[in-house]
């Protein structure tokens, strides 16, 4: 299938220093392409992959499960630490949960994430549920575009296949575990009112990380998509300044304009 106009995996070759960013759950990679497309344009090498299952059909996602997505996120971490003396994970809900496993599991390689809205826990009484419910139903409604600008959408399925959403529930029960083992500084921003994740999701990755190195940003404008909303300009220079603290040289090298 063609991926959906707009859906596209995005790279750019810049300087030493390199972000991988990771997109959200049945989303694509236009959620974060002008935050990729801001970093890119000061001096940073860029990788914004697009999950298998993503960015065409939600039938194509049904085959695939957290294992895919992860594998996907890991292979492009790898890609950029062969070639960068730096990388930051950035992620954005689902995404925030793949950047905190690649903390956990790559250890200093990674020098620190970013995450916005981050996923950590499948929530309410359907959750329960989902272990016996997928067998009997494909799908429910969809997740994207939980935007409070108006006129800015988020291109994603509008089901959500249910093998899917447990294979989820899974992976997000597997970060939680390993939440401890992520030391790496951390810049967190969450929105006082997101419909899609939880503020708890936020508290309790907060509470169970062992950086030492946080910081905060409450995000008053912006519901769940908040790279997309009126926060993302802010979320942009935030995240940023917090690379370029960690690393001197953002903006010494590399090309300034997109690829």
């Amino acid at each position: 299938m063609p991926v959906l106009p707009g859906a596209e995996p995005y790279r750019h070759e810049g300087g030493e220093t390199g972000v991988l960013l990771c997109h959200g759950f049945t989303g694509s990679p236009q959620s974060l392409r002008p935050w990729a497309g801001y970093l890119a344009a000061r001096g940073l090498t860029v990788s914004l992959p697009l999950l298998p299952g993503h960015g065409t059909r939600w039938q194509d996602m049904q085959v695939t499960g957290w294992q895919d997505w992860y594998a996907e996120v890991d292979r492009e971490l790898r890609a950029l630490l062969d070639r960068c003396e730096r990388v930051f994970v950035l992620g954005l809900s689902m995404g925030g949960a793949l950047a905190l496993r690649l903390a956990a599991k790559h250890g200093h390689s990674v020098s620190g994430i970013v995450l916005v809205n981050p996923l950590n826990k499948v929530h309410g009484l359907a959750a329960q549920a989902l272990p016996v419910a997928r067998h009997l139903v494909r799908t429910t409604k969809g997740v994207t575009s939980d935007i409070a600008l108006g006129g800015s959408e988020e291109i994603g399925y509008d089901r959500v296949p249910l093998d899917c959403a447990h294979s989820l529930r899974r992976f997000c029960r597997l970060v939680d575990r390993e939440l401890p083992q992520v030391t790496q500084p951390l810049l967190l921003l969450h929105s006082a009112q997101d419909h899609v994740v939880r503020p708890a999701d936020s508290v309790r990755i907060l509470s169970r990380v062992s950086s030492t190195d946080i910081e905060e940003v409450l995000l008053e404008q912006s519901y769940h998509v908040a790279t997309l909303d009126h926060d993302a300009e802010r979320i942009f220079e935030k995240s940023h300044a917090f690379i370029g603290r960690l690393a001197p040289s953002v903006g010494m090298k590399g090309s300034t304009t997109g690829g």
